[in-house]
């Protein structure tokens, strides 16, 4: 090999191992082998050569080609390995330090008005209950005594789905209340339950969404009357805002699954929406003695079993005791939204501490 081939081999040699990392690794070899690089010119004069020497001067540049990419490539795998060394140890992680406060898990404010609303009830007595998404028209409207011109059944507010067979078609449930049907059909009375879990309705904006949560109850037994619901919602309601003295009222309404059937208000400022006071009033849920027809429906004898139910949205009163405004955020997974209004799994809430 020629001494400017050895000298040109020796310069790269030399470079590759001062370089620090791979953007001077690229820098060398761009010079060597690049369009403009300096082995590159080399080849490129190769046709100036005289015919006898132009064989063994390509056979030599050709040997030292070979050599500097071999060269050039180790250096590379070198330097890719040394920086990932590095980057393992930037990114080590003890596992024994203790959590960053700012990477604590934090429980969606509907997941806490649930726990909350299991809490109270769960001290009256009632069992937590659970059921499908998808239900049947009987579950869902018939068994519910909800006849078949009324509006809940209209195409523009329930998701129905595909038929099967000469049934009517399903639908995702509306309500909880299939739910309760559920349970009138396989538990014998004394009942005492609540239901918790998503419904569906063709409803979007500020104040609805397609998907909600509700809360629902039911309690069946002898003698029961309209002084122990409203009983049994007054504590609920005051124990739930944290307002001993929380204003309740209750109003004559109508369900078709009720006789008879209530709204239930509670007391608030309408100007600042201050819970408890102001002269004003809020619907908050709906309430009514079991409709003896839904009784019969189950097979539970209305003359022997009376029992009274009520339902509410928790999307609705989480907004409330926390003074949301808008429904959306709720199901948008903005973390900026969930630390500001997610809950420490690990504090205290105001059932904890007695209130």
């Amino acid at each position: 090999m020629s001494d400017d081939l050895q000298a040109l081999q020796s310069e790269t040699e030399a470079a590759l191992s001062a370089a620090a990392d791979l953007r001077e690794w690229d820098a060398i070899r761009v010079g060597v082998l690049g369009r403009n690089g300096k082995l590159t010119a080399l080849l490129r004069d190769l046709g100036k050569a005289a015919p006898e020497e132009r064989r063994e001067r390509g056979a030599a540049l050709n040997r030292l080609k070979d050599a500097l990419n071999t060269v050039i490539e180790v250096r590379k795998a070198d330097l890719d390995a040394a920086e990932l060394d590095r980057r393992l140890a930037a990114e080590r992680i003890d596992p024994t330090l203790p959590p960053r406060p700012r990477e604590v898990g934090l429980i969606h404010p509907i997941s806490r008005t649930i726990e909350e609303i299991a809490a109270i009830f769960g001290a009256m007595g009632c069992t937590i209950i659970e059921g499908p998404d998808v239900e049947s028209d009987w579950h869902n409207f018939t068994a519910l005594n909800i006849p078949s011109w009324h509006p809940a059944r209209a195409d523009q507010d329930t998701f129905y789905l595909p038929a099967q067979g000469d049934q009517p078609p399903p639908v995702l449930r509306t309500q909880t209340s299939p739910v309760q049907i559920r349970t009138m059909l396989t538990q014998e009375p004394p009942i005492r339950v609540i239901v918790t879990g998503r419904t569906y309705r063709a409803d979007h904006d500020a104040t609805h969404s397609p998907m909600f949560h509700q809360c629902e109850g039911l309690i069946i037994d002898r003698g029961m009357t309209l002084g122990h619901l409203k009983g049994c919602l007054i504590d609920f309601l005051r124990t739930f805002f944290g307002i001993a003295t929380l204003p309740v009222r209750f109003r004559s309404s109508y369900f078709p699954f009720t006789e008879p059937s209530m709204e239930v208000d509670i007391g608030w400022n309408r100007r600042t929406g201050e819970l408890g006071g102001g002269g004003d009033w809020l619907e908050i849920l709906g309430s009514g003695m079991v409709h003896p027809r839904v009784l019969a429906n189950c097979g539970i004898d209305p003359r022997e079993w009376q029992g009274f139910a009520w339902g509410m949205g928790v999307e609705r009163i989480t907004m409330l005791k926390h003074g949301m405004t808008d429904l959306r955020p709720f199901y948008e997974s903005d973390l900026r939204w969930l630390r500001h209004y997610g809950f420490n799994p690990l504090a205290p809430t105001m059932l904890h501490e007695g209130v």
